[in-house]
């Protein structure tokens, strides 16, 4: 009768365990719990409006080379994360996205129709097989936009890549993009030494990438149709302007102003002048953001080195070179730029009483100090700039910022100078989300900071030594996204590290380079030795090695074998450490996880087996 109880027991444990797994499959498949630190696996809530926000289907199709890729550990664990991450997209949509998971074998239909969406087969491997790894997505109307690549370094921007490929396919129009500045942008006529200059480099990538309206400063309102306003050294705006632009912020419009305390790039506004050439743009104190137009940020630690009139070369405190240290690593702007050059930036800082929060993109390092616009303007000589460095007031100061929130109206109304026909909406006063990216600096617009130009077969080349446009467009692009695309930030990464088992390789590896530099110290001495023993047979014209000289030789090598033996124990003792912590968390996984389960079902049924015995009593009892 026991026997038959337990049999009973462990075939209703399998019955119960096998429909655990169909209701899981079946029913719960929807449901997940991320437990990851950094809640990888799930999406973010700026995905999830862009999901909301989806009115026709979408088809993506996941090109992974499966089988070429057979080996390649590493990245089949990150196609495993991208597809998991691709499949959450798809059950998260409400049927609007469907999701093909293809493997573009070799001369298969499927690698034509990868390569006809433009996906990029990288190669590699020991013998170099071509890998197809990206995604290609359509809309209900044709339009194709595709990740030719998912490369593993840019893990962190994951999410943000495969949302903002949804979100242009569910917005397929090109991006108006309205430029506000009196700067020769579009070049013409250098008049300093009347020759034709070129446009602007970042201005024909703007212009390449998106549809570009420009105004002036004189202009009375903003185009209509402008989807990202781009503001460059703004001076003498009228107030009829001023209001237009103003309107444009509280309707969630989004903006990209470059102000600066002392714009040096505009030859004409230069000569003579005795004061600095400063922005004007008053909305930033009613807003609630203080860019403070009347001081100059000096950099003791990342002023760049130029050549001076006389030809010697001296770092100057006011032109900054601002390497990965100083930039973002976390926002999708500045996470992959290596070097933004500018000059004279100005601070940026929020007011006192204002409610917005403010995101540093770039900022000066600590070895910096803040001067008067005007002493900066007039000081030519890098050398009196660096006299400028006080050591009592360093601090760290912001450069460049993201700035979102709710922001109040600069204007009360709208201004007399508005009729009523150049009023087509309605007055707003407050915004609960300003969307606006504010750079202290304008010079870093201009080629020479960041462009090479170069002259070939008659064609001017431009070859960039700094990622001054790549921040311009990174910047637009992120504005030209919706709120929800412009609120996902950089996630975690996937992959954790065993810390346990790097600490014991950097203790190995540490041994190690001590016995190395052992033996490379005896090698030169063995090698110096045996070149004087060359030099004495070659005087000598001796054929054999004296006795004392064979000794020493004979002690190298002796010494040699023993420390290559060292070298191989402590390798050894390197993989016997690791072995052992690997043995220990293959026992937990393997052995103990199962056992602890099976002993919670077996005492789960003991208890349920005595409550029904129980009952059983009772019920004849009674």
């Amino acid at each position: 009768m026991q026997k038959l109880i337990t049999s009973l027991t462990l075939f209703l444990l399998v019955v119960l365990f096998l429909g655990l797994v169909v209701i899981n499959n079946e029913l719960l498949g929807d449901y997940r719990i991320d437990l990851t630190e950094d809640k990888v696996y799930s999406l973010s809530e700026g995905s999830q409006r862009v999901l909301n926000e989806l009115d026709e289907p979408i088809v993506l199709n996941f090109y992974f080379s499966d089988a070429a890729s057979k080996g390649m550990t590493s990245l089949r664990n990150y196609a495993n994360r991208v597809q998991s991450l691709l499949e959450e997209y798809e059950s998260r949509s409400n049927g609007k996205i469907t999701l093909n998971i293809i493997d573009p074998e070799p001369f298969s239909e499927a690698e034509d129709r990868a390569s006809q969406f433009g996906l990029t087969a990288a190669t590699l491997g020991s013998v170099g097989e071509s890998i197809f790894f990206g995604l290609a997505g359509t809309n209900a109307v044709d339009n194709q936009f595709t990740i030719n690549f998912f490369d593993p370094q840019k893990e962190r921007f994951l999410e943000y890549d495969i949302s903002k490929l949804i979100y242009q396919l569910s917005e397929p129009e090109q991006v108006q993009v309205t430029l506000l500045t009196n700067l020769e942008l579009m070049g013409g006529q250098n008049p300093m030494n009347g020759q034709l200059t070129p446009a602007m480099t970042f201005y024909s990538q703007l212009s390449q990438l998106y549809q570009v309206t420009t105004i002036g400063n004189d202009a009375r309102q903003l185009p209509e149709e402008t989807d990202v306003l781009v503001i460059i050294h703004p001076q003498n705006l009228s107030e009829s302007l001023l209001y237009s632009i103003d309107q444009f912020a509280m309707r969630q419009g989004r903006i990209l102003l470059f102000a600066d305390s002392h714009y040096e790039s505009d030859a004409m506004a230069m000569m003579g002048a005795l004061q600095a050439n400063q922005s004007q743009f008053p909305l930033l104190d009613a807003w609630g953001i203080n860019v403070n137009l009347d001081k100059v940020i000096l950099d003791g630690r990342l002023g760049l080195d130029i050549r001076t009139p006389e030809g010697s070369v001296t770092r100057h405190p006011g032109i900054i070179g601002l390497t990965a240290e100083q930039l973002n690593r976390e926002d999708v702007i500045t996470a992959n730029l290596e070097l933004v050059n500018g000059a004279s930036f100005a601070p940026l800082a929020l007011s006192p009483q204002s409610q917005l929060t403010l995101t540093p993109l770039a900022s000066s390092s600590a070895d910096s100090v803040a001067v008067d616009a005007a002493d900066y303007a007039l000081s030519q000589d890098p050398q009196s700039l660096q006299r400028m460095l006080d050591d009592t007031n360093k601090e760290k100061f912001t450069l460049v910022a993201r700035i979102s929130g709710p922001a109040e109206s600069a204007f009360a109304a709208a201004p007399p100078s508005e009729s009523a026909e150049d009023l087509n909406q309605a007055h707003v006063s407050r915004t609960t989300q300003l969307n606006l990216i504010v750079v202290g600096d304008a010079d870093l617009l201009a080629d020479r900071f960041w462009v090479q130009q170069t002259s070939f077969f008659g064609e001017t080349i431009f070859t960039p030594f700094a990622n001054n446009g790549d921040m311009v467009v990174n910047a637009s692009e992120n504005l030209a996204g919706s709120d929800a695309l412009i609120s996902i930030r950089g996630r975690g990464i996937s992959a954790r590290p065993f810390e346990k088992v790097q600490a014991l390789q950097a203790k190995a590896e540490a041994r190690f380079r001590e016995q190395e530099e052992r033996l490379q110290s005896q090698l030169q001495q063995t090698e110096e030795q045996l070149a004087q023993l060359q030099n004495v047979q070659t005087e000598t014209g001796a054929l054999t090695l004296t006795s004392e000289q064979q000794a020493a030789l004979d002690s190298f090598i002796s010494q040699r074998n023993e420390i290559r033996r060292e070298l191989r124990e402590v390798r050894y003792q390197l993989q016997s450490d690791i072995d052992k912590l690997g043995n220990y968390l293959k026992l937990i996984t393997i052995a103990v996880s199962p056992l602890l389960l099976v002993s919670l079902l077996w005492l789960l049924a003991r208890l349920l087996r005595r409550k029904a015995s129980k009952k059983i009593r009772e019920a004849i009892a009674a």
